[in-house]
C-alpha cells in the first residue's frame, strides 16, 4: 500500500462515515449533468451535482429553445422523457398566458407515428425547460449544490491513477467513487490530467475534408456583398474597422487554435405586456457596428430571419448572416482562460449583442424599415428574472475536446469507419459557425469557418469517445467534450445528444461500479443491454419501405458510406435504401458531388444506380464511372421508373481494382437524388 493510498483512507472513511461519499460525482450543472444524475439514481447509486451554475439545464434552459434535433427517431431515454414532459407543459391551457395556443399551433411537436403514447414537443421557453430539469432533480431527490466553482489548480485529489475527490473554490471537498464531467468547458477532465485539444486540426490529422481553415466551403453566414473593411473607405493605412482580424486567414485545411463563435441565445417578444425594451450597454460604441451598417445600406435584409417562434409569442434568437449575434473571434481565450478571463469574455459578448441590438433601434443611419421593426421587438420580461431578461447561459459552442483511445472524426459520422460500441446516436448537419473575419484578396470584408453538411443520416457515437485514455483517469466518463475532431463535434454538440451522452455515461458509471472495473474494461453487452433497456436508440430505426442492405445482393455502397461533397439535403419521404437518400433540392449549380466506391475483383459486373423517381426529378443527371484508366459517362433521367426494382442499370462493364462512380448536379433540370450504387457481378 502506497504512503498516499494509507493517508487516503482515513479521510475516504470518514467521508462514509458521514454519508458524504457518493457513488457518482457530477461536475456542471448542464443538461447532460442533470440526465447523469438521473440516471444514476435510477439504478440505484447516490449521485450529486456540484456546479458552478446556479440554473441547472445549461443552454437548453439558456435560450436554447428551438431544438437542432436532426433525426427525432434517434433520440430516446431520457431525453425524450424531457421533451415529453415539454409536450405534457404546454398541453395545460394555464401554459399560455401571452398567446393562445391555436395560435402558435403545432410547431415542433413530434409525429404520433414516431412517439406512440409518449408525445414530444422540441420548441420551448426557457423557464420551461429549467423547470422540467428541476422537476427531473426533485422527483429523483438529488442533491444539488449550486456556485460551486472546481479549484482547477489544486482540486482534483488523484490515487493510484483514480480521481478520489474534487474540491471547489469555497473550500467544499466532494469526493465519490465514480466521476462524471460534464460541463461545456472540460474543467474537471483537465484538471485531472486528462488529453484534450482547443481548436481545428487539419485535415490531414485524421483524413478528413472539413477540418482546419475553410475559406472555399464558408459560403453560409457569408457577405453577399462587397464591403469595405477599412475605417476610411478605400484606404488601408486608415487601419481596419472593428471585428475584423488582420493577415491572412490561413492555408486551407490547415490547423489552428480558433475557436467557432459563441453567442447568447436571445429570448424575445413583441407583446406589449412582455416586453422590456432594448437596454444600453455600458461603453456602448456605434463603430463596433460600422461594418455591418454598410451591409445593411448595401441592401442587405436578413436581419430576421433567426427570430425563430416559441410558444407565447417569444423567440429563440440565433445568429443569421455574415453580421449578426456571432461575435466572431472574441472567444479564442474562453476554453482554457480562468474564470475571471472567462467572465471577461462573457461581458464582452453580452456588450456586443446587447450593442447591436441597440444599434439597429436606434441609430438614424440604419435602414427606416429594419429600425421601425425592430422597436417592435424587446426582452422578455418573464424569463431570466434575476439576470435583467438576459440569459444566464453563453452558448459555448465548443472548447476543449478530449483526446482519448478512440477520436470520432467525419469518417466515422459518414459511416467510412466503424463505430463498434455505440452509446447514443447523432444526425445534425456538420455544423461551425463562423471562427475569423479577414480581408480577402480583393479587399473586401470576408468570413471563414462556416461549414454545414450533411453526414449523410444518423450516426452512432462511440463509447469510446467518453472514457479518457485508462493511465489518465479509470474512473472518469466526459459525455460533452467527448473525444472528437472539430468538425465531427460540430454534429455531436446538440443539446439532446448531450443529454443521450449523459445518461450512458452514467450508465456505465453505475456498471462499473458493480463490477469493480475501470470504466475503460466495462463489458460492452452488458453496457449495451441496459442502454437498450432505458430505452435509448443505439440503431437506425428502418422504417417501412425502406430496403435493409442485408436483403441486396452483390456490392452495394450506400450514400452514408459515399465521399460527398456540398450541401446535400436528407430525406425519405418515398422511402429508398438502408435510411433514405440525398437530393441537391433542385440547385443544378455543380455544387454537389458523390463518390461511390468499390474496390473489385475482375469481371463483369452489371452498374447499378438507385434512386426515387418523381416529376421534379431531373432527366439529365450525369454519372461517370472511373475504372482501370478508362471512363465511362451517363445520363440518368430520374423521372422515370428504375429499370430493375430500385435501381437503374446503367451498363454491363468489365471492372477491376478501384471503382468509383461520380454523381453530380452539374446543369441538371431537376432535383439530382443519390442513395446506392451497386455492382452486379455476372
Amino acid at each position: 500500500m502506497s504512503l498516499m493510498r494509507f493517508l487516503l483512507l482515513p479521510a475516504m472513511a470518514a467521508a462514509v462515515a458521514a454519508g458524504d461519499l457518493h457513488d457518482v460525482v457530477i461536475y456542471g450543472g448542464t443538461s447532460a449533468g442533470v440526465m447523469a444524475a438521473v440516471q444514476a439514481q435510477r439504478m440505484g447509486k447516490s449521485a450529486v451535482i456540484v456546479c458552478p451554475d446556479k440554473h441547472l439545464g445549461g443552454l437548453s434552459a439558456g435560450g436554447l429553445g428551438w431544438t437542432d434535433t436532426g433525426k427525432k427517431e434517434v433520440i430516446g431515454g431520457l431525453a425524450r422523457e424531457f421533451y415529453h414532459g415539454v409536450w405534457r407543459h404546454y398541453r395545460d391551457d394555464d401554459a399560455w398566458k401571452w398567446q393562445a395556443r391555436d395560435e402558435y399551433g403545432n410547431r415542433g411537436q413530434g409525429s404520433p407515428a414516431i412517439d406512440g403514447e409518449r408525445r414530444t414537443m422540441w420548441i420551448f421557453e426557457p423557464h420551461v425547460a429549467e423547470d422540467i430539469f428541476e422537476a427531473f432533480i426533485k422527483e429523483s431527490g438529488i442533491k444539488v449544490h449550486r456556485d460551486e466553482w472546481l479549484d482547477r489548480a489544486n482540486g482534483v485529489v488523484k490515487q493510484d491513477g483514480r480521481i478520489r475527490s474534487i474540491k471547489t473554490l469555497s473550500g467544499r471537498t466532494f469526493p465519490g467513487r465514480m466521476f462524471i464531467d460534464a460541463t461545456y468547458e472540460g474543467d474537471l477532465m483537465a484538471a485531472a490530467g486528462v488529453t484534450f485539444t482547443v481548436g481545428r486540426e487539419a485535415n490531414s490529422q485524421y483524413g478528413e475534408t472539413l477540418n482546419g481553415v475553410q475559406t472555399k466551403r464558408a459560403v453560409k453566414h457569408q457577405f453577399r456583398k462587397d464591403i469595405d473593411p477599412y475605417v476610411d473607405p478605400g484606404d488601408p493605412g486608415s487601419g481596419l474597422l472593428p471585428r475584423i482580424h488582420p493577415g491572412p486567414p490561413g492555408e486551407e485545411g490547415a490547423a489552428d487554435h480558433r475557436v467557432q463563435a459563441y453567442c447568447f441565445r436571445t429570448c424575445m417578444t413583441d407583446h406589449p405586456g412582455n416586453r422590456v425594451p432594448w437596454p444600453k450597454p455600458d461603453g456602448y460604441d456605434p463603430q463596433h457596428y460600422e461594418l455591418l451598417l454598410r451591409y445593411l445600406q448595401a441592401g442587405w435584409k436578413g436581419v430576421f430571419s433567426k427570430f425563430d417562434p416559441i410558444p407565447n409569442r417569444k423567440t429563440d434568437t440565433n445568429n443569421h448572416g455574415a453580421f449578426s449575434f456571432d461575435n466572431i473571434g472574441a472567444n479564442y481565450e474562453y476554453p482554457e482562460g480562468s474564470y475571471e478571463k472567462r467572465r471577461e469574455i462573457i461581458r464582452e459578448h453580452e456588450r456586443y449583442q446587447k450593442g447591436l441590438l441597440w444599434f439597429l433601434a436606434n441609430d438614424p443611419r440604419v435602414p427606416d424599415d429594419i429600425a421601425t421593426e425592430i422597436r417592435r421587438w424587446g426582452l422578455a420580461r418573464d424569463e431570466f428574472t434575476d439576470n435583467g431578461n438576459w440569459p444566464h447561459q453563453i452558448y459555448v459552442r465548443e472548447a476543449r475536446r478530449m483526446v482519448s483511445d478512440f477520436v470520432v472524426t467525419e469518417l466515422h459520422l459518414r459511416r467510412k469507419e466503424p463505430t463498434p460500441r455505440p452509446v447514443g446516436m447523432g444526425s445534425y448537419n456538420m455544423d461551425s459557425h463562423n471562427v475569423q473575419r479577414y480581408v480577402d484578396a480583393d479587399g473586401h470584408a470576408r468570413n471563414e469557418g462556416d461549414i454545414q453538411i450533411s453526414p449523410g443520416g444518423p450516426y452512432p457515437i462511440d463509447y469510446g469517445a467518453i472514457v479518457p485514455k485508462k493511465k489518465e483517469a479509470p474512473n472518469l466518463l466526459v459525455p460533452v467534450c467527448v473525444s472528437s475532431s472539430h468538425i465531427a463535434y460540430g454534429s455531436i454538440r446538440m443539446e439532446p445528444v448531450f443529454m443521450i451522452l449523459g445518461q450512458s455515461a452514467a450508465t456505465a458509471a453505475c456498471l462499473a461500479l458493480d463490477l469493480d472495473l475501470a470504466v475503460q474494461d466495462l463489458p460492452y453487452p452488458a453496457l449495451r443491454k441496459r442502454l437498450l433497456a432505458d430505452r435509448q436508440v443505439l440503431e437506425t430505426p428502418n422504417p417501412a419501405g425502406f430496403i435493409p442492405l442485408r436483403s441486396l445482393r452483390g456490392i452495394v455502397v450506400d450514400n452514408t458510406r459515399a465521399q460527398l461533397e456540398g450541401p446535400w439535403k436528407k430525406s425519405g419521404v418515398t422511402a429508398g435504401v438502408h435510411d433514405g437518400y440525398l437530393h441537391d433540392d433542385g440547385a443544378a449549380d455543380s455544387s454537389c458531388l458523390a463518390r461511390f466506391t468499390a474496390d473489385l475483383d475482375p469481371g463483369f459486373y452489371d452498374i447499378e444506380v438507385a434512386y426515387t423517381p418523381h416529376p421534379n426529378r431531373a432527366t439529365n443527371v450525369p454519372i461517370r464511372i472511373t475504372a482501370s484508366r478508362e471512363v465511362h459517362r451517363f445520363s440518368l433521367n430520374q423521372r422515370e421508373k428504375p429499370n430493375h426494382g430500385a435501381f437503374h442499370t446503367l451498363d454491363s462493364l468489365f471492372l477491376g481494382g478501384p471503382t468509383t462512380v461520380l454523381i453530380a448536379n452539374r446543369e441538371t433540370d431537376g432535383h439530382t437524388i443519390v442513395d446506392a450504387v451497386r455492382f452486379l457481378k455476372k
